[in-house]
């Protein structure tokens, strides 16, 4: 009788055991479905972004203890990243012509009396150079572009990266593009960005401006007419005009027409964080470089912030937005490593940060007697980089 008591118990006690079994091996599933997704996806994403370089083997290899986990530079005390920031590969109006140009360096703490440092150096877009591999030169923009017609997805970071290490003096093994529609997205994903103001802001000229007619984004004819005219010089040094283009508008007016922000802090979206690092033609290209390194530490100050980037919808949005429109040829454990020493960058000391111009600090200047089918272009002073490579050199000295 007692035996087939405890019979039913231990019947009883077995299928509750199981049915609790089955709960567990199903949210246990459940997890290693969720998170191999995410991780399936962060690989592809990683791959896609660095153009088929992610090598997510040899991250799972730099994973394990005891593997050398150092990125170019990083026993030197020196790891230089080029930035790069354009329109886009097919967008109307130099899609890939790199109006942004800033050399971001890290010095990662070496010793307990050491101290992690950064600098982040803006460089001009209307700096001429000769251009790598052609006999030419140009405006430092066009460097990429001109890349990528000698090589697709590989020629124009390779030519920026040695174009920009024959003027800072410095070797940059790392590049990161990133184009208007991802800038956008990477601030939305992070739930927008505070950006704090002395005096108000005001761009309303910059986005009403007329440009060449085409069919797509500018197609209202200027009234009265207005033409940019492209020159040629004869033998004599003379000039006439080749060619002339009509101007059009854009009906659909950029950041409004007139882009303001108010003083004190302003919430940006991508759409007004786009807007505002854009803006020049009411100020200048110096003064837009450094609202972009107020931006790009606005965007560093939010995606580090306490809980940001471990909530996984952002984290999702975030890969998103990267797979669609950055590049670069970092593999995917130098990314994981580069953010690791970036996040100390601001807890320990100051980001450093300056913007080559015209002042005499600046090191450039505008020759007045360029040829003027360049434009508006500047060169180093004394017409050597010497100065300005001792700049970079010193940028990160306590």
């Amino acid at each position: 009788m007692n035996f087939k008591i405890f019979s039913k118990q231990s019947s009883g006690n077995n299928t509750t055991k199981k049915r609790w079994l089955r709960i567990a091996l199903f949210f246990i599933v459940l997890v290693v479905l969720v998170f191999g997704v995410f991780a399936w996806k962060t690989g592809f994403i990683l791959n896609k972004i660095s153009q088929g370089n992610a090598n997510i083997f040899k991250s799972i290899l730099k994973s394990l203890p005891g593997v050398d986990k150092t990125l170019s530079g990083e026993k030197d005390g020196r790891i230089n990243i080029l930035l790069l920031g354009m329109r886009g590969e097919g967008v109307e109006g130099g899609g890939l012509l790199a109006d942004t140009i800033m050399v971001l360096s890290i010095h990662p703490k070496q010793d307990e009396q050491d101290t992690t440092r950064a600098s982040l150096i803006s460089i001009p877009r209307d700096l001429y150079v000769k251009v790598p591999n052609r006999e030419e030169h140009r405006k430092i923009n066009a460097v990429y572009a001109l890349g990528e017609e000698r090589e697709l997805h590989k020629g124009g970071m390779e030519d920026m990266r040695t174009m920009v290490g024959e003027v800072t003096g410095l070797d940059i093994p790392y590049v990161v593009t990133i184009n208007f529609q991802g800038f956008k997205d990477l601030v939305n994903a992070l739930g927008g960005i505070n950006v704090t103001l002395t005096e108000p802001f005001e761009e309303n000229m910059q986005f009403r401006e007329p440009h060449v007619c085409d069919s797509y984004v500018f197609t209202v004819p200027t009234k009265p007419p207005q033409f940019e005219h492209k020159y040629h010089t004869r033998k004599d040094g003379s000039r006439y005009i080749a060619k002339s283009y009509p101007l059009c508008y854009n009906p659909n007016l950029e950041c409004g027409g007139a882009f303001k922000l108010s003083a004190g802090e302003n919430t940006l979206d991508g759409d007004k964080a786009l807007c505002y690092s854009r803006s020049r033609v009411t100020s200048n290209d110096f003064e837009r470089a450094k609202r972009q390194q107020q931006v790009i530490q606005s965007i560093k100050d939010k995606a580090l912030a306490t809980g940001t980037l471990t909530n996984f919808d952002t984290i999702n949005n975030v890969l998103d937005s990267l797979g669609n429109n950055i590049r670069t040829n970092l593999e995917a454990w130098e990314m994981k490593r580069f953010v690791e020493l970036y996040q100390k960058v601001g807890n320990e000391s100051k980001l450093v940060q300056k913007v080559l111009d015209t002042t005499e600090e600046g090191l450039l200047y505008h020759p007045e007697n360029s040829a003027p089918e360049a434009g508006y272009i500047l060169l180093p002073r004394n017409d050597t980089y010497d100065r300005i490579h001792e700049l970079f050199k010193n940028s990160l000295n306590p």
